[in-house]
């Protein structure tokens, strides 16, 4: 049976990287065969070998099933802005395309974490979303909250968001960005608020290796 989830984040920069990674690290020590998607990427960096995202390689780096760059990441741009905005003729994303990429990375794989882009609408063309196709594959959600003043409302507006798309929501997980002294209430107060459970936190850490090296006590979803 092969197990899949998407990572969604109540907005951009709120750490949907960094817990992608370490649940396949986790994953890959109990004994699955996993891998990392990011099937949209923008703002990337123009290399010898074209371009490339770091997200990405943090994905293909950490997955223990080996993969082309390309099939990690199928669509990437250089321009650090919205899919919509870039979405052409000569690398145009549709929802087919999407599916078929998970497709390949599914034949050897059977514990697949699959890293949006931005938030849940995140637009790719005309007025179809990334969310779109996490409906149309039926794909399990997880939403990570970045800790900072206004995370409550997000995180409302976002799960209501996912819950009407009819797809299962499988919990969220806490990033904290920066020492904030109300962590414990912000986590509190979502937990009164939306129903699904509460995975685990990622303590802020001056150095982001430390997050990596370090065991991180956080659940994988169910």
């Amino acid at each position: 049976m092969i197990k899949k989830w998407f990572i969604t984040g109540t907005n951009t920069n709120v750490g949907k990287t960094i817990i992608s990674t370490i649940l396949l690290k986790k994953a890959s020590k109990l004994g699955f065969n996993t891998a990392g998607y990011k099937p949209i990427s923008t703002g990337c960096t123009q290399t010898i070998n074209g371009l490339r995202n770091q997200d990405a390689i943090f994905l293909k780096k950490n997955s223990n099933i080996k993969f082309k760059y390309e099939e990690i990441n199928p669509f990437s741009f250089y321009n650090p802005l919205p899919p919509n905005f870039l979405n052409n003729k000569n690398n145009h994303i549709t929802l087919k395309k999407l599916s078929i990429g998970l497709k390949i990375i599914q034949k050897k794989s059977n514990w697949i974490i699959i890293e949006g882009i931005g938030g849940w609408y995140t637009p790719i063309f005309k007025k179809i979303t990334l969310a779109d196709w996490v409906k149309k594959e039926k794909i399990p959600v997880i939403l990570v909250i970045k800790m900072e003043i206004g995370c409550i409302n997000h995180t409302i507006l976002t799960t209501q968001a996912i819950l009407n798309s009819g797809v299962q929501f499988s919990g969220w997980y806490a990033n904290c960005i920066k020492p904030e002294p109300y962590i414990l209430n912000y986590i509190y107060t979502i937990n009164k608020f939306i129903k699904q459970p509460f995975l685990g936190m990622i303590p802020y850490c001056k150095d982001i290796n430390d997050i990596y090296n370090n065991t991180i006590n956080i659940n994988l979803p169910k």
